[in-house]
């Protein structure tokens, strides 16, 4: 068999020509070069003419069991009209890289179910070059044209550091994957995105979900006049939880040394569940906070009546149950309802568009709860870009097609 034909069996490139092998103890190398004679841009790709030949250099394929296999070539450097000059294209690996790409994407592959560390063992290179890797992979293999078309869009934040670092994800509905990412969760964090969409791009947004921060509310209503703003129907759910849960904890203050605190403390998980999901006790434990408690029984029939509000599908009969809400809880004399109440009037309409449309948050969740499990596995991130290069991996819809036995 020529050498050719095992260096491109166990590279898995065939456009190139090994002309020499070399095995030392560092490894097996094969001196290649690309299969086409003039050279090509490592920038746009076009035929353009040798300007000059630089030194050599090696590129890091897939070790054979514990053997390192490199392959080793002298660039020629392109005068190309486009981009001036640059280092030729080289069949085997990306522009820039000293690795081949079936390591890269190797590398990509694992990175999106494994710690960095593992990686740096499995396949001998460096901790940050990990990291590197998987930039160079999100930047070649991310869509383009992922803001093209867009619909409905998602919007939450994800903290990923103490003292108040977040980063902002915006979400396709329709084609399920992350589109955009930034730093902050303000109206500014919003900004480049809707730059980048343009005035007709964000004329096709007709839907966005969200959750009733401030920030992504004016940014949405500045830049996305048209577009039919949803709150998150289970945000809307949790204020109510978190009211009862305040008026709970109101009621065990005013109780503290007497006999019913301690029981009202502990009934906390019987008053959040759902009705349909709770033991036989805690059946027992609703039972005596009705015949004990009419301020708690009443927050908790206000946290239900809200629920069973946004349960209808008629917009006629979800808009009177939720105005017959509001007024309830506004005359509920329970300061934590009254205030809630101020708060989804003013979000009304808002609230109401999910009896119509029927999207949720809960597909950004589902991300943030991965994006989640990214942080953990990795033990924290210290920079934005490192996180927003792994959500774009595992989140963004990238297809890779690492050297897998068939």
């Amino acid at each position: 068999m020529r050498l050719t034909k095992v260096c491109q069996k166990l590279t898995g490139v065939d456009a190139l020509v090994a002309t020499d092998l070399s095995v030392d103890d560092g490894g097996v190398t094969f001196a290649v070069r690309p299969r086409w004679r003039k050279p090509r841009c490592g920038g746009c790709g076009r035929r353009g003419g040798q300007y000059d030949r630089g030194g050599e250099r090696h590129w890091r394929h897939l070790a054979l069991g514990s053997t390192i296999l490199r392959l080793r070539y002298a660039p020629r450097r392109v005068n190309c009209r486009c981009c001036g000059v640059v280092t030729e294209q080289v069949p085997w690996a990306r522009h820039g890289s000293r690795f081949t790409r079936d390591l890269e994407e190797l590398v990509a592959y694992l990175a999106q179910t494994t710690d960095k560390t593992t990686i740096t063992r499995l396949v001998g290179i460096n901790w940050r070059t990990v990291g590197t890797i998987i930039e160079r992979v999100v930047n070649e293999r991310l869509d383009g044209q992922r803001l093209n078309g867009l619909r409905v869009i998602g919007i939450d934040e994800f903290s990923y550091l103490k003292r108040h670092r977040y980063l902002t994800v915006v979400v396709d509905h329709d084609q399920r994957r992350v589109v955009w990412a930034a730093r902050g969760r303000g109206a500014d964090s919003l900004t480049g995105l809707f730059d980048q969409l343009g005035e007709h791009g964000r004329a096709g947004i007709e839907l966005a979900t969200m959750d009733m921060a401030g920030g992504y509310l004016k940014a949405v209503g500045e830049h996305l006049p048209d577009a039919r703003i949803v709150f998150d129907r289970f945000h809307v759910q949790r204020l109510a939880s978190d009211a009862l849960d305040e008026v709970r904890r109101a009621e065990t203050r005013a109780l503290a040394g007497g006999d019913d605190a301690g029981w009202i403390k502990r009934s906390r998980y019987a008053l959040l569940k759902n009705p349909w999901n709770l033991t036989p006790r805690q059946d027992q434990k609703l039972a005596d906070i009705q015949a004990n408690n009419a301020r708690l029984y009443r927050a908790y029939l206000l946290k239900e009546s809200l629920a069973r509000a946004l349960d209808y599908r008629q917009p006629k009969r979800a808009r009177e149950a939720f105005e017959a809400w509001l007024a309830w809880a506004c005359r509920s004399q329970l300061p934590a309802f009254v205030k809630l109440s101020r708060t989804l009037r003013r979000h009304k309409d808002g609230i109401l568009a999910y009896i119509k449309q029927r999207y949720t948050n809960a597909i950004v969740e589902g991300f943030n709860n991965r994006l989640r499990m990214i942080a953990r596995r990795a033990y924290g991130f210290h920079s934005a870009d490192a996180l927003q290069a792994m959500l774009f991996l595992c989140c963004g819809g990238i297809e890779l097609n690492p050297p897998l036995p068939k």
